[in-house]
């Protein structure tokens, strides 16, 4: 797999050539890190915190809200590195930090650690200063405590002369059960493909910039088919995971996919297929995600109109259930609820929904048997819903603050707060929850 790769230095994105000489300066990282991110995680490394010479942590967090970040550079604290998760870093990149005493206080799964080499002995302090030990020797120290290494020639690095292939087995079997990522040199698609066949990752930064490759050919690169005409099966699934349906692709299909950021598939009977192209039900492109056998493809997709199946079903199994189908049907709603309805009260009589939030997170905390939680818990989620469409917040929004907290090291206590005033009371019958037994059926969700 490719791992592209994001360089900061002065709130830039740059290339240097050896470590030292800035050969390429190509702007704000944020807009690359949104093409980038489409295809997997990145690496992002801070050189000016790596060299000491500042550093870029507010634009790490920036860009750690719109992709996968493996991020690095100096980061050599317990602190530091436990800063950079609670930033939202999927992982950290140790470099001179990484010594088993400090590996040990912090997990293991989101653990790489960088070994750069010059010359075959390990490099530190942004690449300045030789430490006598081979890469091997390190690997081996290592590789219990940490989930990958990164390795760098960096006598290759932003060269563009290909990537030493006859170390890279020595390298993997020092690794151990660690996955190995090679940087610094890498150059054709053929490389990657070769290194993936290992098990190995290629981290690849002034090829892409200087367009020697393309991303979305690096990222096809292990693909393969045992169809005879090429194609891959392609799986559609939407923000939450929901399977829309099964497509194919090509490379053609895939490359113009990330070119445009949308949906686009081949399909067996004419060819290149934008989806919505006609029916306007057209797609934005999330991320793509390789099998673990390289021979299928799952597109991540926001789905517009009103679905993805040419029947007008959401999806080419019928329609959906659950959470996201209501989220979707109150947002909706919010939009065109008709008037004196209860959904349109809720929108516009002020204080009503947070009378109803209060009051029915008050039931849920008293419920006890199985069936008034249950009963209770709908209530609930029925009113926060609500609560998310009417301030423009859609679910996938809030799934994706959950998934950051449960990266987030830090723990706050988690006390209660003291209790608010009491919120205006509203006692008209017509204020019941639609979604609870003694309502459901007698109005509109």
């Amino acid at each position: 797999m490719i791992i592209p790769s994001i360089d900061l230095m002065g709130g830039q994105t740059v290339q240097l050539v050896g470590g030292q000489e800035k050969a390429l300066d190509a702007g704000d990282p944020v807009p690359i890190a949104e093409r980038f991110g489409l295809v997997g995680e990145l690496a992002l490394i801070d050189l000016d915190a790596a060299i000491g010479t500042g550093d870029n942590r507010a634009l790490v967090e920036r860009v750690c809200r719109v992709a996968r970040c493996r991020v690095g550079g100096g980061l050599r604290s317990v602190a530091r590195a436990t800063e950079a998760l609670d930033a939202g870093a999927e992982k950290i990149i140790l470099g001179t930090a990484a010594r088993p005493e400090l590996l040990a206080k912090l997990p293991k799964s989101r653990l790489i650690a960088a070994l750069d080499a010059k010359d075959g002995k390990v490099v530190v302090e942004g690449w300045r200063k030789e430490t006598g030990d081979t890469i091997a020797e390190r690997m081996r120290e290592l590789r219990d405590l940490v989930s990958g290494f990164l390795v760098t020639f960096v006598e290759r690095e932003g060269r563009l002369q290909g990537t030493d292939m006859a170390r890279v087995q020595e390298l993997r079997d020092a690794a151990g059960d660690a996955r190995l990522t090679i940087a610094g040199g890498v150059t054709t698609v053929e490389e990657i493909a070769e290194l993936d066949k290992l098990g190995v990752d290629a981290q690849v930064g002034m090829a892409l910039y200087t367009g020697r490759m393309d991303l979305a050919e690096a990222f096809a690169a292990p693909l393969v088919s045992d169809r005879a005409d090429g194609l891959f099966a392609t799986v559609v699934v939407d923000e939450h995971g929901r399977a829309l349906g099964q497509c194919w692709s090509s490379r053609e299909s895939l490359t113009e996919a990330l070119r445009t950021k949308t949906g686009v598939y081949h399909s067996r009977k004419r060819g290149l297929w934008r989806k919505g192209a006609s029916s306007g039900a057209t797609q934005a492109l999330l991320r793509v995600d390789l099998d673990c056998d390289r021979d299928a493809l799952r597109f991540t997709v926001a789905q517009n109109g009103p679905g993805f199946c040419h029947t007008g079903d959401k999806t080419c199994w019928g329609p959906l259930g659950g959470t996201p189908s209501l989220a979707e049907l109150v947002r909706a709603r919010a939009a065109d609820a008709p008037p004196g309805s209860y959904t349109a009260r809720l929108f516009r009589e002020p204080g009503l929904l947070q009378a109803k939030l209060v009051e029915e997170a008050g039931e849920l905390a008293r419920a006890g048997t199985p069936d008034e939680v249950r009963a209770e818990a709908a209530d609930v989620l029925y009113f926060t819903l609500v609560a998310m469409a009417k301030a423009g917040v859609s679910l996938a929004e809030v799934e994706t603050v959950l998934d950051a907290r449960a990266r987030t090291l830090t723990r706050r206590p988690g006390d209660a707060k003291p209790a608010p005033a009491a919120p205006r009371e509203h006692t008209d019958a017509s204020s019941e929850s639609p979604l609870a037994p003694r309502d459901r059926g007698d109005r509109d969700p």
